[in-house]
């Protein structure tokens, strides 16, 4: 997040955040994989099986006539229908579910920690394995909880006092997010066996009931509600808005960048919606293939991490004195130290072999298609060329919306 706020100093109040400062710093063809693999793919895994462990919470709480999968759609059009309504109304949402949700899990948590759950409690180790492997192949999972911090850069010129408010709110984010979850891991730990947990496709759900028995899986049903809709807002309305900075570019067909009368991107939020509706159907009920798949997103997401510490060391070597409000400190270690620790998540992705291969397989098959149809859609679409970057000021200029009419009737875009 650091290297994020770094960037968004650099080049302020770009709609399409990442996208824009690797098209700056790398060029246009590892824009186009990275931000829709990278972003839309991870992205959009994420919030589908946010959405699949809802439903199947729902279902297990309610027993309502319903197939699970009703819960996902009801959720992605309530949420569907307050992102078209602007980012006045994505605050407030987010705003309420933020401070739900938190609550919600440090009470849960606390009760746990000390014992106070009016279920039996367990003794268990705290570590189930503490080998170094295992433990760093955890941390790719782990590193789930902390990804989306950065959804704040495209809306900060939205932000009051958008210099000091956008860096400061996503380090205090990923701290609380941090003393949360760690909090609810001693309270699992003393009221849920391990081994329960790692076959459940709604490991929640399990802690609320050995805590508090039915009232406590009520309530965790409506934790899971709660981060459903924190997550797929978000997802909703950051990718929408990347998409629509994309599309100034011409990276992305202007069907995502064209707003509706609440200035939204429309487009991108059917899109978006219907695409998690789509993840979540596959992964429903499931814990092998939600498991499966936060570890291929998981991939996605790292490689995009990886390129923006890479935007940030080129811009230091190339615009070494431009104007920045933040800079991360200590040079050029932290970037590399988070570039090296992000390949050896991804190499140490799962302690399966088999798995860990699959995913490998299945991430670079989809790299390929995406380098092939960003080389296609570069030179039909943009005629510029393939790897060569784009200088910052044409990139912060494209944020007018006469950039893309302008190179149109030239004929330079198509």
């Amino acid at each position: 997040m650091a290297t994020m706020s770094e960037l968004n100093a650099l080049m302020p109040n770009v709609t399409g955040g990442l996208a824009q400062y690797t098209l700056a710093g790398v060029g246009p063809v590892p824009t186009i994989v990275l931000m829709v693999g990278g972003y839309m793919i991870s992205n959009i895994l994420s919030s589908g099986v946010e959405a699949s462990i809802f439903a199947y919470a729902m279902g297990q709480v309610l027993h309502l006539p319903v197939p699970n999968f009703f819960w996902s759609v009801l959720a992605s059009v309530v949420i569907l229908i307050a992102n078209l309504y602007g980012v006045d109304m994505f605050a407030k949402v987010q705003d309420l579910v933020s401070y739900l949700l938190l609550g919600s899990m440090l009470i849960m948590g606390l009760l746990g920690v000390f014992r106070l759950g009016t279920g039996t409690a367990v003794n268990q180790p705290a570590v189930m394995n503490g080998s170094f492997n295992n433990v760093v192949s955890m941390t790719a999972v782990a590193f789930w909880l902390f990804i989306g911090a950065e959804y704040a850069i495209p809306i900060s010129k939205d932000v009051k006092n958008a210099r000091r408010n956008v860096p400061l709110g996503m380090f205090i984010g990923l701290g609380l997010i941090c003393a949360v979850q760690s909090v609810m891991v001693l309270g699992f730990h003393n009221y849920t066996a391990w081994s329960d947990l790692e076959h459940s496709a709604a490991p929640h759900l399990l802690y609320g009931e050995a805590l508090l028995g039915s009232p406590g899986q009520i309530w965790m049903a409506f934790v899971a509600a709660l981060a459903v809709i924190s997550t797929q807002n978000s997802t909703v309305q950051g990718l929408s808005s990347i998409f629509a900075g994309m599309a100034k570019t011409n990276l992305m067909p202007q069907a995502f960048g064209k707003l509706n009368r609440h200035r939204v991107p429309a487009f991108g939020v059917w899109f978006v919606t219907l695409t998690i509706i789509l993840c979540a159907y596959i992964s429903q009920d499931s814990s092998d293939r939600i498991s499966f798949l936060i570890l291929v997103g998981s991939v996605f997401w790292m490689a995009s991490y990886i390129m923006a510490h890479i935007d940030l060391l080129i811009f230091r070597h190339r615009l070494p004195k431009a104007p920045r409000t933040f800079r991360v400190p200590f040079g050029p270690v932290l970037p590399v130290i988070g570039i090296c620790g992000t390949v050896y998540m991804i190499l140490h992705i799962s302690t399966d072999p088999v798995e860990r291969n699959q995913i490998w397989l299945l991430t670079a098959v989809i790299f390929a298609i995406l380098f092939v149809y960003s080389v296609i859609w570069i030179r039909v679409k943009m005629r510029i060329p393939v790897f060569r970057p784009v200088p910052v000021k044409d990139v912060l200029a494209m944020e007018n919306t006469m950039y893309y009419q302008i190179r149109k009737r030239k004929g330079i875009w198509k």
